[in-house]
């Protein structure tokens, strides 16, 4: 008799999705792909006014992040990121810390790698095309 799954817990481990997600409400996602970690500091071109030298020195300036895109599969009843979309209507804009681990890919437990984002906002939802033939998870972009 073939093995329905019954006996194997409700939520099976994802070996594709090794970065694990808080959005700071202490619910745990799991991703596949995350992008968009850059961060730069503008320079600031600035001279003295009784300078000997008649050229201008860079100094560090304004500090800008890119947008961070985190990559994962959709579920049935998987409604976090669109409920937090949701709240941002109407100028109301709540901020969150994410906490990102990634995992090991030989030992999913195991967090090799983290990182903080404070005061983030959700600012895209950009849903998989949908494929008919295609045997794949749906994706969806952050």
């Amino acid at each position: 008799m073939a093995d329905d799954g019954s006996k194997q817990a409700a939520v099976w481990p994802l070996p594709k999705f090794y970065f694990n997600i808080d959005l700071g409400d202490g619910k745990t996602q799991g991703f596949s792909e995350i992008s968009g970690l850059e961060t730069e500091t503008k320079p600031i071109e600035y001279r003295h006014g009784d300078s000997s030298v008649f050229s201008t020195i860079k100094m560090p300036g304004l500090r800008s992040v890119g947008n961070v895109t985190l990559k994962k599969g959709v579920f049935t009843k998987d409604s976090i990121f669109w409920d937090w979309f949701n709240e941002t209507k109407l100028n109301v804009i709540k901020r969150r810390t994410i906490i990102m681990k990634a995992a090991s890919r030989s030992i999913c437990s195991r967090v090799v790698a983290g990182l903080v984002l404070d005061n983030r906002i959700p600012v895209q939802q950009e849903p998989a095309e949908p494929l008919g033939m295609s045997k794949e998870v749906p994706l969806r972009r952050r």
